[in-house]
């Protein structure tokens, strides 16, 4: 028993400082619905980066990484593969079209849609401990 709940403890402080969240905390945070991939939904993010321009986006060189945007176009899924992303929060409630989410599908990319602003989102994010990419 006491092995048990050491290992909950080790557990507990890695997740705090490495300053992880699992996607559908993510999701709950900033009242998201995921679209796609939810059986990818609990992985985990540690970086978060908001951009609407894509060749940004293709500057990042890191593994769990969420990208924030308002962009719903099959360009943000595109550029977010080749980032090696795997999850993607669509801002002030845009809806996804089939094509996007089928894309995001085949490439694992979990899709999250929020009626919060990118800002807002940002800001609750970070307030919640996930690190800034830059």
């Amino acid at each position: 028993m006491h092995g048990q709940n050491n290992g909950l403890l080790t557990e507990y402080f890695c997740k705090i400082y490495h300053n992880t969240m699992l996607i559908t905390e993510v999701a709950s945070k900033i009242e998201g619905r995921v679209v796609c991939c939810e059986n990818k939904a609990a992985g985990e993010v540690e970086y978060a980066f908001s951009s609407d321009l894509m060749s940004d986006v293709l500057k990042v060189e890191r593994e769990n990484v969420l990208l924030i945007t308002g962009l719903a176009n099959l360009q943000v899924i595109r550029t977010s593969e080749m980032s090696d992303i795997n999850c993607i929060v669509i801002a002030r409630n845009k809806k996804l079209n089939s094509e996007i989410i089928k894309l995001a599908t085949e490439n694992g990319i979990v899709l999250i849609e929020s009626p919060y602003s990118v800002f807002r989102i940002s800001g609750e994010l970070y307030k919640a401990g996930i690190k800034p990419l830059f």
